[in-house]
């Protein structure tokens, strides 16, 4: 009997990808970087416009990882992009 999962590479792609738990990973992720930001106005207490700039920054950057890990995950089930 032939396992799915036997002698295949770990980077070889799986065809499996949970709408879900692709979702679920994002936000997780935007959050960390959202409560990282969070946490560096709380802890410094900057000026006001220097607080924007971190808030913006954060919302950026939890902009940016959703996309890195939708990425990373959905190349990760069904391989490289091709060209």
């Amino acid at each position: 009997m032939n396992v799915p999962d036997e002698g295949t590479r770990p980077d070889e792609p799986t065809g499996d990808l949970s709408i879900g738990k692709l979702a679920m990973s994002a936000l997780g992720a935007a959050a960390a970087v959202l409560l990282v930001a969070t946490l560096v106005i709380v802890v410094l207490k900057p000026e006001p416009v220097i607080g924007l700039i971190v808030a913006l920054v954060g919302v950026a950057g939890a902009i940016a990882v959703m996309g890195i890990v939708s990425k990373r995950m959905t190349r990760k089930a069904f391989g490289p992009e091709k060209k």
